[in-house]
């Protein structure tokens, strides 16, 4: 594994937001962790109604509704939840859900998408996690 990856995968450990991606996995009654590329964990089969999105990130766990072939079918998508696990190396791990949330709303106040102006979709590529830039609110009037 390349020296960041494993940089990464040892300050979402000691940040906490690993073991509670883990813990999240157990929860939603998540099929199992396995292990993926760049010292990713991943979660399939996740349950509970929040999050909605087929996949999402805490620490470095992937978490799936599905079987994983979302990400074997979508590998940009894999590599935008991968930007995440990043993002939470930066943002004192679990302190990013708190500042993700507010930016999700402010966001939803700008232009009504949780994502085309939230910093840290937009920094994971709003593409690749299958997001379209949707235009201001006083834009469109």
């Amino acid at each position: 594994m390349e020296r960041r990856y494993r940089l990464r995968q040892i300050v979402n450990i000691v940040n906490a937001s690993t073991p509670l991606g883990m813990l999240l996995a157990r929860a939603g009654g998540s099929g199992g962790l396995r292990r993926g590329p760049h010292g990713l964990l991943i979660g399939t089969g996740y349950r509970l109604p929040l999050p909605a999105a087929p996949a999402f990130t805490v620490g470095n766990v992937v978490l799936v509704r599905d079987d994983g072939s979302i990400l074997r079918r979508r590998p940009s998508l894999l590599a935008h939840e991968a930007r995440h696990a990043t993002q939470y190396a930066w943002c004192l791990g679990p302190v990013m859900i708190v500042l993700y949330l507010v930016c999700a709303g402010l966001s939803m106040a700008l232009c009504g998408d949780h994502a085309s102006y939230n910093p840290f979709e937009r920094r994971a590529g709003l593409e690749d996690g299958g997001y379209r830039r949707r235009p201001l609110r006083f834009a469109r009037r």
